[in-house]
């Protein structure tokens, strides 16, 4: 008897047992003397196997259902924000277009007033022409080097 229980240890731990030389194996073991840790460690399978799984139930998760009512009123305030801000930005835009439009215009009044000036200082040009003092003396530059 205890050459089978060996024979079917040596195969129990090198996985090679059937069902059928388990259950022999359990029982020889279990009518044997000594093999303390074997019976022990049957004892624990056998209380593993007896112990049923316990049925958990998980409980439901409650569906949040959003109010109607309060939807209404976060997209209602939604929409005012983004109004108010959209309102904003085309007021900057429209407030940097007149800005660039009185610069233009200014600029265009400047060259005006400056055209307006060349053409009363035309008179003067016709003064450079009148170089009398070299005229008079005869003075010729190059000489003078």
């Amino acid at each position: 008897m205890k050459t089978r229980i060996e024979e079917l240890l040596g195969k129990y731990w090198e996985a090679e047992t059937s069902q059928n030389e388990e259950k022999e194996l359990r029982e020889l073991i279990r009518e044997a003397t000594g093999y303390e840790q074997e019976k022990a460690l049957f004892k624990g399978l056998d209380l593993f196997k007896s112990e049923e799984p316990k049925i958990l139930r998980i409980p439901k998760t409650k569906t949040r259902r959003l109010n109607p009512a309060w939807l209404s009123w976060a997209a209602s305030i939604t929409i005012l924000i983004g109004s108010f801000w959209g309102w904003r930005v085309y007021e900057q835009k429209q407030a940097e277009q007149r800005a660039f439009e009185e610069v233009i215009q200014a600029f265009g009044l400047i060259q005006s007033n400056l055209s307006k000036a060349k053409d009363q200082l035309a008179p003067l040009n016709d003064l450079k022409y009148l170089n009398t003092t070299n005229q008079l003396f005869q003075l010729d530059q190059n000489s003078n080097q």
